[in-house]
């Protein structure tokens, strides 16, 4: 059996349980984190559902657990107990490779430090993504990877090295390589944490643009001024989830 078949099998198995409206749902998610002096609780028991087509805040200081309940949105990292469910499918029950595939098609990670490869031209970067999950064309995926550009106003950099760019044109090409492959989430780790504000309200721009389109991005931050532009907001200190908003 290949690992997109059992991919497939683990969905059509456990679809039914998991959606109940909520394109993503976290049931009592706990994360301990193995010390010299004993378990370290990142997570103490974190309960949430966010629709499709919000835009998400996870906010908090530094150290409080935010990114990561990102890497178990992600599957990045393992939950020590508790669910995670994402448009139907348990990712809590995926393994290793069921998890590489199920995420390289279904989520677009932008991260902090941007994460693009050194050696690979802006277009080669987000023309990655598709070749890992076997999605890549050679005309057609050149095309929607300049599509992709164009919408973040990047097309005329495109085969320019990330080293020869900004920060914030450097962040701008994370995102369209996190859109590559049309995931229906996003999820950004502090990703205007590293650019001035006016590169960083750009950014935010382009997520809420996404966000009238139809995505649903979950951003991780910890500027609090930033939580009146989002559509739901969940706060969280010392791994508890200490306030759930909607603004809608």
């Amino acid at each position: 059996m290949t690992v997109e078949n059992s991919l497939q099998i683990t969905i059509n198995e456990t679809s039914d349980a998991g959606k109940n409206g909520a394109l993503i749902k976290l049931k009592n998610v706990v994360k301990n984190y193995k010390t010299p002096v004993g378990d370290f609780p990142a997570l103490k028991g974190i309960n949430a559902a966010f629709n499709q087509g919000e835009f998400v805040g996870i906010v908090g200081k530094s150290g409080a657990g935010k990114s990561t309940l990102v890497n178990m949105l992600t599957g990045v990292d393992h939950l020590t107990s508790g669910e995670v469910w994402v448009d139907g499918i348990a990712v809590h029950t995926l393994n290793e490779d069921q998890m590489a595939l199920w995420r390289g098609k279904n989520v677009g990670v932008v991260y902090q430090s941007f994460e693009l490869m050194p050696t690979l031209s802006l277009l080669d970067n987000i023309l990655l993504p598709m070749d890992f999950c076997g999605l890549y064309q050679p005309r057609k995926s050149v095309e929607q990877a300049m599509h992709l550009l164009d919408l973040v106003e990047m097309a005329d950099q495109a085969h320019k090295m990330p080293s020869a760019v900004s920060g914030g044109q450097r962040q701008r090409a994370a995102i369209a390589r996190a859109l590559a492959n049309d995931p229906p989430v996003i999820v950004a780790d502090e990703p205007t944490g590293n650019l001035d504000s006016v590169t960083a309200e750009t950014v935010f721009g382009v997520f809420q643009e996404l966000v009238r389109e139809g995505k649903t991005i979950v951003m991780v931050t910890h500027d609090e001024s930033l939580s009146k532009k989002f559509d739901y907001v969940l706060k969280i200190v010392d791994g508890q989830m200490v306030e759930e908003v909607n603004l809608n």
